[in-house]
Order: structure tokens, then C-alpha cells, then sequence
């Protein structure tokens, strides 16, 4: 696969990704429903990240040919915030796992301590690419995700990237008032 930056001529592609009601199950927006859409989505989301000196923002496509399929985030705030979302055509093949792999060495190499992942808990596979990775889960706790407005119970995974194998990232335990360890994972 390549990994590269989506571009302005990757708009009706990532309009695949980000309007499949599938795809966008258990993200906290609602799926893209027109181009026009799609285009304020990469300006805000994909041009303006790109601009900044540091980001992790990549498409994913095949190497048989230079399509976005899919993408992996990295948020540069705090949580370090790891993100991924693959069309369904191509879901359990190992891509976003691989994808996921090659982003987490470039970042080990550019010094970032961390990265977390949380997913719904109705979502699991979601959990299963994250412990492919390498990622331990470390807590639950419950959010009113918006905009959908949904109440949801989270699943917060962590890799820590430096030497410090003990950090557990806490924002989403202190901003919840409900946290728990599950300890049957």
C-alpha cells in the first residue's frame, strides 16, 4: 500500500470513505452527503492540517493503483489521538494494520510519546486492529458523543512509544463520570 496526502483531486474518494453509512457507524459525525460536502470536509479536516509543519494525516491506497481507500489520523494534541477508517470493500484484510504499523514507526522516530485509540464498545473489531497494533486497553468510560447525541461507552487503548511503559493517558477518565476497568479484557 501507500501511504500519502490526500490532495484536492482525491475529493470524490474521500466522499467514498466519509458517506458510507457503514464506514461512519461509529464515528462521532454524520456521513458526508453531497461533494459540496466533501470539499468543505478536506479543506477543513485535510488542507489546513497539512499547512502546519508537523501532521499525520495520510490516505491509504493500493499499490496497484493511487486511490484513496481509506485514511489513518493522528491528532497532535494531547491524546495523540489514533483514527482510521477503511471502505467496507476492503474491510478484514489486514490494511488498516499494516497502514497502522508504518504510521506508528514514522512516529516513534519523530519522538511522540503516545498514541491512544478508543472505540464503541459496539464496535470490537474496531478493538481488534487497535491490539494488532500493539495497543493494551486501559479503561472504559461513557461519553454523550456529539453531534449525533448518542450516549456511547468507550474502550481507551494506549501504546506508549518511549520509555515510559507505565503512562496511561487520564483526560478521558477525569472528563467522565463514568470510568471502569474491566478486568476480563
Amino acid at each position: 500500500m501507500i501511504l500519502r496526502k490526500f490532495t484536492e483531486a482525491d475529493v470524490a474518494d474521500l466522499f467514498a470513505i466519509y458517506s458510507d453509512q457503514a464506514v461512519n457507524t461509529y464515528l462521532p459525525w454524520f456521513p458526508l452527503a453531497t461533494l459540496e460536502e466533501a470539499n468543505t470536509f478536506y479543506d477543513t479536516n485535510y488542507r489546513q492540517a497539512y499547512q502546519k509543519q508537523q501532521g499525520y494525516r495520510y490516505a491509504i491506497c493500493l499499490k496497484a493503483y493511487d486511490q484513496p481507500i481509506g485514511y489513518v489520523n493522528v491528532s497532535l494534541d494531547d491524546s495523540y489521538d489514533f483514527g482510521y477508517g477503511l471502505r467496507k470493500e476492503f474491510w478484514h484484510k489486514g490494511i488498516v494494520t499494516e497502514a497502522g504499523q508504518a504510521v506508528i514507526e514514522q512516529l516513534r522516530k519523530d519522538g511522540i510519546p503516545y498514541i491512544t485509540a478508543t472505540h464503541d464498545v459496539a464496535n470490537p473489531r474496531s478493538g481488534e486492529v487497535m491490539k494488532r497494533l500493539g495497543m493494551t486497553y486501559q479503561y472504559s468510560y461513557e461519553e454523550q458523543w456529539q453531534p449525533k447525541n448518542r450516549l456511547v461507552t468507550f474502550k481507551m487503548y494506549q501504546l506508549n512509544l518511549d520509555e515510559y511503559q507505565e503512562r496511561v493517558y487520564q483526560k478521558y477518565w477525569t472528563c467522565s463520570s463514568v470510568h471502569f476497568v474491566e478486568e476480563s479484557l
